[in-house]
């Protein structure tokens, strides 16, 4: 890959370092957040929307986003899924506002074009006009057919109960685009049991997009970071542990086992670790090893570019990534469990679910040092991030001691980003 940077001829170019090092532009720069929204979320990529047990029954939909864009998943009456855009196909409104809810068929109040729950347009007032003293006054021309204005109908693919959606027709299919190691760590989490929605959490953090994706491949700064999280062993650099990539280093899955931990003390530097911290309430980590887990105690899959699904012991979410202007994004998870779960699994996920959300023991941290990264990169935009952590090269790994993760997905973000 050449060096020169092609995203912005006339701009700076890319460190010579190449993917090692990532220019603050990156972060920072109005018109290349512009491209991205075009060419990862809206061409050639799988966006996650939700899962199908949001919308149980027929009528039901969700509202959501895939980039800026917002999208409905709505199940039809026959039980199919669909996902159409929020965008009226008269006048262009967002006619859809509320985010959860039933209908019939969806209205959009302006004019009242009415459109069945796939998305056919079938109902427009004063189509033949209104009758007045004889005469019809009004009305669309003779060869307006509904057909041709529906609502815009993304391409939808469905695994495991999670919904997957693009408006580029062309995408290759899903299992191609997560690839088959991610697909395996997929399946192992989503294996047809039915899910059972136990809640969201909402936040919006003033940083890029890419920060998110960036965090949760990046597998040793827990250690260094959360304190939480090594005090307690759920996520220590010393724990066995595994980094896999899809072949286009897109997506990741870090995989980890808590063992028989050692001092915490060895695998940290943190600051304000103490030894001697505990909990008011030891049911946090109330941790029942479950037969689907095959072995790992927590696997974080980033499936690039819009979601992340996470299985933290008994704990299992996902987060919905939704840019928001080059320098935010809103972040919203929803944590799930299994309609065969017990009443006594389903509290056990909920307490410890405590540990994420926008004010998780742990999940706090991540909110407030991307805001922090963010404020940098705004001042000082000619400078750059360091990711040289376990060397230069991009690769699977065995250990958490290196930044290859965040290193292969700048190596795609370029490759798509300079075509």
């Amino acid at each position: 890959m050449s060096e020169t940077n092609t995203v912005f001829p006339e701009g700076p170019t890319w460190p010579e370092e190449g993917n090692s090092r990532v220019p603050f532009w990156a972060y920072t720069q109005e018109d290349l957040y512009k491209k991205e929204l075009d060419r990862l979320f809206y061409k050639n990529h799988w966006c996650y929307v939700g899962l199908e047990a949001e919308v149980p029954n027929a009528g039901d939909f969700k509202r959501t986003v895939i980039g800026e864009r917002s999208v409905l998943l709505v199940r039809e009456k026959d039980g199919s899924i669909h996902v159409v855009e929020n965008v009226c196909a008269h006048r262009g409104m967002a006619f859809c506002r509320e985010r959860h809810g039933n209908r019939e068929s969806l209205t959009c109040p302006y004019h009242q074009w009415n459109y069945t729950l796939s998305g056919d347009l079938q109902g427009v007032p004063f189509r033949r006009g209104v009758k007045q003293d004889g005469k019809v006054n009004g009305g669309m021309p003779a060869d307006f057919k509904p057909s041709d204005h529906n609502l815009t109908k993304l391409k939808v693919a469905t695994r495991g109960g999670v919904v997957f959606a693009s408006f580029d027709h062309g995408v290759e299919p899903l299992e191609d685009f997560l690839g088959p190691v991610i697909t395996g760590y997929f399946d192992r989490l989503f294996d047809g049991r039915k899910l059972k929605i136990l809640g969201y959490n909402r936040q919006r953090i003033p940083g890029n997009w890419k920060l998110m994706q960036e965090n949760i491949k990046d597998p040793y700064h827990p250690g260094l970071l959360h304190t939480w999280f090594v005090t307690f062993g759920l996520w220590r650099a010393d724990n066995k542990s595994q980094l896999l990539m899809d072949a286009h280093h897109r997506h990741a899955a870090m995989v980890s086992t808590r063992g028989a931990a050692g001092k915490a003390s060895d695998v940290t530097q943190v600051s304000s670790f103490k030894a001697n911290m505990e909990l008011n309430d030891p049911r946090f980590l109330d941790i029942v090893q479950e037969p689907w887990w095959g072995g790992p105690t927590a696997v974080m899959m980033t499936v690039f570019p819009s979601v992340i699904f996470q299985q933290q012991v008994n704990s299992v979410s996902t987060r919905h990534i939704q840019p928001d202007g080059h320098g935010a994004f809103n972040f919203v998870w929803t944590h799930f469990g299994f309609e065969d779960d017990s009443e006594e699994m389903t509290q056990r996920r909920l307490r410890q679910a405590n540990l994420f959300g926008p004010a998780g023991f742990v999940s706090a941290d991540d909110g407030e040092v991307i805001e922090w990264s963010q404020e940098g990169f705004e001042t000082k935009p000619s400078h750059r991030t360091l990711v040289e952590l376990g060397g230069r090269e991009v690769g699977d790994a065995d250990h958490m001691v290196t930044e290859t993760l965040i290193r292969g997905m700048y190596e795609y973000w370029r490759k798509v980003m300079e075509a």
